[in-house]
Formats: structure tokens, C-alpha cells, sequence
């Protein structure tokens, strides 16, 4: 008789996090110990090296089973997510062994974004600490809604169920409160491997199942949202007579001849055919990767969202959200990213900081930055409106990351909870007179060039004598001056990094404003930072704006010093001072480059004005 197939079995991911020294290392060595996962080469190395740092012989040391850095090793601690991927008889699993050390607070929210269920590891001697709290938010902010609580070290409180018990009741509480529906409690010692893979006989007390048996035996919530929704991660063209959007189904369920939307937007159709590698099927639900044709052509894309015509996903660009920070260099309010919320990709700032978490004791506190592995509840403000979810109705449509413009690295990950009213009720103006029209009565094509440098390169001046050249040439130009921008505009800030960016936030709109009106206007400010002068220069179409390197050497700007500034800054009466104690980042392909040392004042205008007129002329 032919062997009968064997089921495919399910697959929990999982994260094992806790305070350091709680024992996670050695728990996860011996689950896959116990779930017969460890080859007999593996056990006996195993041996040896436990004996080399255990003279004593008298138990096997499982955490070296998954400390595999030599760093966590030489420190006895773990310090990144260590991924480990094992079956047992019933199920599959994907596990990731969390850091304990708050530094590590990113590496955590890593392994949790990816987890169905966290195993929270408590030392029995120690009860909660800020750790767990810490962990246990985390865990609740990136949706996990499935908690194992295991009182580890029981043996080093004579197996005391008054202790337990203790620990169960206030982690139940902790539980309740951060909005995490199910925790299943259990005593172990991890060590001699009570209540892991075997049940105890040192705890009769405890009738509940072992550790690997809960595991194997857990049921995950399938996703929660019911309406249909599909990302398209891209539009399949094989050829000319085959257009399909193929993406990952995120919500509900969808059938041929079904009406949908293409989102953001109104455009609708139905569902002509679902498409598969194994073939056409007559319906697909969440989960499932397809590719769907439409009965009619449509404009969808790459970020856009498939959805249930009856109920459509909202659609939003102003947002509150966590956020949880993740870059070396501080969160500063007004600073351009890129958002990328499934597969779309959209410009992006954080307008405000509501407040930060202490992430310890979930405590509300006034800030204006975030720095690294900080939680705040921010407002998000994005350029152009995306179809979205709250992240606990639908982490698909709700979680995102943020990305440097600059060096493309993630600095925080997020998760929308719903959209500002405002941006539902405050709608773009369409005018009959626009760029266009309002630049041929002036006999110009409009731009902003953008003047950046030191204090005392020379700015000012130069634009100064640009803009008299080009109003003699019959230009219609405006000079921005940041100096003279403080005494109205943008005279209540400071000039601190987060003060800085918002300065060149609101010279930038105006800027954009004054393009629009069809004017050349010549920015004069210092703008220090990539971010902002990349922010000002997105506003702008291509072309319309010209970033002007005033290139001076920081002696230079001492020595002429036209304001005093610098003769203030070293004795002390300023500070924050750009070229001094605050950074300024010179500019990596600006359109324009003066060298202020290597040209006279006249030769740098009548650069600045054959760019102008060569444009005009473009």
C-alpha cells in the first residue's frame, strides 16, 4: 500500500525576549534540545564546551546552543536577534531570540514585527522589572496580541507556586492594561528543562501544558481585517494582450466578477480573472500572492490598493501614529523622509511630537526630538494621500517605515492609528491662473535659486548684486533673507538643530510660493543640514530649483566676521553656532559652485546670471 502524504505542517513564528541574564539563550538550546532538533555531533560538542566553562560537568550549558556571536559569548549576554528555524512532530516554527539590553530596543522591534506570539521570560527571583515592561510594550506596539509568560529559574526559589502565582498575577495586570487579549502563564527552569519539553515533577502544582506543547498547539488569529484589500507589489506585462496587478492579498476575499477600486483614487472595474502559477482560480482570500485582470483599462500602479468598491479603504496624507525611532541621529520635527507603507513610497514629515513613551513605565513625556530606541506619538504630515488602515485593524496597510532621503537607511518604524480630521476636510483649490499663465505675463520662466553657506561667505552680498542685474535685465525676482526672515516670518525660533529645520521648512513653502507666482527668488540662508535644502528642493518641479554653493573656508568667514557673530561664539555668548558647535553639511552635486577664494565678486554673479539667462533660453 502507498505511503499516505504527510500533512504540511503549520508554522508559528515566535519571539523569545526578556531582561538580560533571564535565561532566553538557554531556553531556546533546550526547546530544540527537547523538540529532538539537536544532531548527535551537535549534543556532543555541546558537551565539551560546556565542560571546558562548567568544570563541574553537571549540566549542559544550552545557551551556548544560540549565543553564536563571539561578542555574546565573551559577555555571557545576547546583543542582536539570532533567527532559529525548527520543526517539532506537529508544527513548524521561526523563532527569533530578542536582546535584552534597552539599547537594543530596534533589534527587538525587529524580531517583533515579524512574530505571531512572545515567549517573555521573568526570573522568578526578580519579579517584573522595567525590562519586561519595556519588552512587553514593544511587543503590544507591533501588534502581537499572543503572550507566553515564563516564570524561569523556578528552581532557584525551591519551585515556590506562591512566587509564581505572584509574578502571574501583576504580568496579567501589565497585560491587560497594554491591550494584549491572551497570555498563558507557565513555571521552568530552563536549565534542568522542567516544564519545557517534559512536564515538571518538581511542580505538581502546575497542570497546564509544557512550553513546546503550548507552542505546538497555539492558534493564530488570522488577520483581522474582513474587507478586501490587495498592495500591488507590481503590474505583470508580459506582452501586449496581458495586463495583470500582482500583489499579496492583505484583507478579506475577492471572486471573479467582483467590483473594485483602484485606490488612492475612484477609478472602478471587476474582476476579469485571478491569476495563479498553479492557474486560475474563481477565488482567492488574504494571504494568498495573485495577479488580477481587470474587465476594463484602469491607471493603477506599483503602492496603489485594490479594494472592495462597497467598502473602500480611507484614504488619507495627515496622520497620528507611533513611531518608534531607530536612527543613530535624532528624529527633528519637519524633516523630510521617504514613507513606504506596503509597496508605495511617498515624501514624508513628522509635524509634531504629541508626546514620548517611556517605554519602562509607559509614562507620557513633553519632547521635541526622539532619539534612538525612543517611542513617541506623532503627527505625520505626507505629499501625497494614501488608502490606509490602522495598524490593529490591518498591519499591512498600517505599519510603515521611514527612510533617509540622504543615506537610505530605515530610522523608525510606525504605525498609523487614524487620520487627522483636517486632512479630510481642508482640499486643494484648483485656479484658473496658475504657474504657467502667471510666468508669460512676466516674460520669464521662474525658479529659486537657493544660496547656501557658512555665516560671513558671502551670501547675501552676491545675491544682492544678482538680483540688481537681473531687475536691470527686466527680470522680476524677490531676495528671501534669512536674517531679515527672523525679525517676522520666523522670529519665534531659535536656533537650536530642531528650530533650524523648521526655519528652512517655512522659507522653503514661501520660496514655492513666490515660483508659483511666477517670480525668480534668490533664498539667502544657511541651511546646514542635506535634509532640509533636499526637502526645499522637492517642492519644486525639475529645473525650478538651483542650489548655490557659496564656498568659503571657515577662517575666511572668522576673519571677516561682518556681523560680529564669530567674536561672540568664541567668547562664549552664542552658541549653536553652524561651522562651530553645530554642524554644516556642504553640499555633495549642487547645480552651482562658487569658490568664493578663486573668484571675484563679479565673476560669481555673472556665473549665476548666464545660468539664469541660459535657462531662460532653455
Amino acid at each position: 500500500m502507498a505511503d499516505m502524504p504527510t500533512p504540511a505542517r503549520s508554522l508559528l513564528r515566535f519571539i523569545t525576549c526578556g531582561s538580560v541574564d533571564d535565561g532566553k539563550s538557554t531556553l531556546l538550546g533546550r526547546l530544540l534540545f527537547d523538540a529532538g532538533m539537536l544532531p548527535d555531533d551537535q549534543i556532543e560538542a555541546l558537551r565539551r564546551d560546556s565542560a571546558r566553562l562548567h568544570p563541574d560537568g553537571t549540566v549542559l550549558d544550552f545557551s551556548l546552543l544560540t549565543d553564536g556571536l563571539d561578542a555574546e559569548r565573551e559577555q555571557g549576554i545576547t546583543i542582536d536577534v539570532a533567527y532559529r528555524y525548527f520543526h517539532s512532530a506537529r508544527r513548524s516554527f521561526v523563532v527569533a531570540d530578542c536582546p535584552g539590553h534597552e539599547q537594543y530596543t530596534r533589534n527587538m522591534a525587529t524580531g517583533a514585527s515579524h512574530a505571531d506570539l512572545a515567549v517573555v521570560l521573568v526570573d522568578a527571583r526578580k519579579g517584573l522589572l522595567p525590562q519586561t515592561r519595556r519588552h512587553t510594550y514593544i511587543c503590544a506596539l507591533m501588534g502581537i496580541r499572543k503572550v507566553v509568560l515564563a516564570v524561569n529559574k523556578m528552581d532557584l526559589v525551591e519551585y515556590s507556586q506562591n512566587v509564581y502565582e505572584t509574578i502571574r498575577d501583576a504580568y496579567a495586570e501589565l497585560a491587560r492594561a497594554l491591550g494584549i487579549a491572551s497570555v498563558h502563564a507557565l513555571p521552568v527552569a530552563a536549565r534542568h528543562g522542567d516544564n519545557v519539553g517534559q512536564h515538571s515533577a518538581q511542580m505538581p502544582w502546575y497542570q497546564g501544558p509544557s512550553l513546546l506543547e503550548l507552542l505546538e498547539t497555539v492558534q493564530v488569529d488570522p488577520l483581522q481585517a474582513v474587507d478586501f484589500r490587495m498592495p500591488v507589489q507590481w503590474v505583470s506585462r508580459p506582452d501586449q494582450s496581458f495586463r495583470g496587478y500582482a500583489g499579496t492579498i492583505r484583507g478579506g476575499h475577492v471572486k471573479v466578477g467582483d467590483e473594485v477600486v483602484v485606490q488612492p483614487g475612484t477609478h472602478r472595474a471587476r474582476i476579469a480573472r485571478i491569476v495563479t502559477a498553479d492557474g486560475d482560480l474563481p477565488q482567492a482570500q488574504a494571504g494568498q500572492a495573485v495577479t488580477l485582470t481587470l474587465d476594463r483599462e484602469v491607471d493603477a500602479s506599483r503602492g496603489d490598493v485594490i479594494a472592495d468598491a462597497a467598502r473602500p479603504a480611507p484614504e488619507a496624507d495627515q496622520f497620528a501614529a507611533h513611531l518608534l525611532w531607530m536612527g543613530d541621529e535624532p528624529l527633528l520635527p519637519n524633516r523630510g523622509y521617504w514613507l513606504k507603507i506596503g509597496s508605495k513610497t511617498v515624501n514624508a514629515r513628522v509635524t509634531s511630537i504629541k508626546h514620548k513613551v517611556d517605554v519602562n513605565t509607559q509614562a507620557k513625556l513633553a519632547a521635541h526630538r526622539l532619539e534612538l530606541n525612543e517611542v513617541g506619538y506623532t503627527n505625520l504630515d505626507l505629499d501625497h494621500p494614501v488608502a490606509f488602515e490602522s495598524f490593529a485593524t490591518n498591519p499591512a496597510l498600517g505599519g510603515f517605515i521611514l527612510v533617509d532621503r540622504q543615506t537610505h537607511a530605515t530610522v523608525a518604524c510606525g504605525m498609523l492609528d487614524f487620520a487627522l480630521h483636517r486632512a479630510s476636510n481642508v482640499h486643494w483649490q484648483q485656479l484658473d491662473i496658475d504657474k504657467r499663465l502667471r510666468a508669460r505675463s512676466k516674460g520669464q520662466r521662474p525658479r529659486c535659486l537657493w544660496f547656501t553657506g557658512l555665516s560671513g561667505a558671502g551670501k547675501s552680498t552676491i545675491a544682492n548684486l544678482l538680483e540688481r542685474r537681473l531687475s536691470a535685465l527686466g527680470c522680476h525676482t524677490y531676495l528671501l533673507d534669512g536674517d531679515n526672515l527672523r525679525h517676522g516670518l520666523n522670529r519665534d525660533l531659535g536656533f537650536t538643530p530642531e528650530a533650524r529645520v523648521e526655519n528652512v521648512r517655512r522659507v522653503a513653502e514661501v520660496s514655492h510660493l513666490m515660483v508659483d507666482a511666477g517670480l525668480i527668488v534668490l533664498v539667502c540662508v544657511i541651511s546646514p543640514f542635506r535634509s532640509e535644502r533636499e526637502f526645499a528642493r522637492s517642492l519644486f518641479d525639475e529645473y525650478e530649483f538651483v542650489e548655490v554653493f557659496v564656498d568659503t573656508p571657515l577662517e575666511e568667514c572668522e576673519r571677516r566676521d561682518p556681523k560680529g557673530l564669530y567674536r561672540k561664539v568664541r567668547a562664549g555668548e552664542i552658541s549653536n553656532f553652524t561651522g562651530i558647535d553645530s554642524p554644516y553639511e556642504a553640499p555633495q552635486a549642487a547645480e552651482m559652485h562658487l569658490h568664493t577664494p578663486d573668484l571675484t565678486l563679479e565673476a560669481m554673479v555673472e556665473r549665476l546670471v548666464a545660468c539664469v539667462l541660459q535657462e531662460e533660453q532653455g
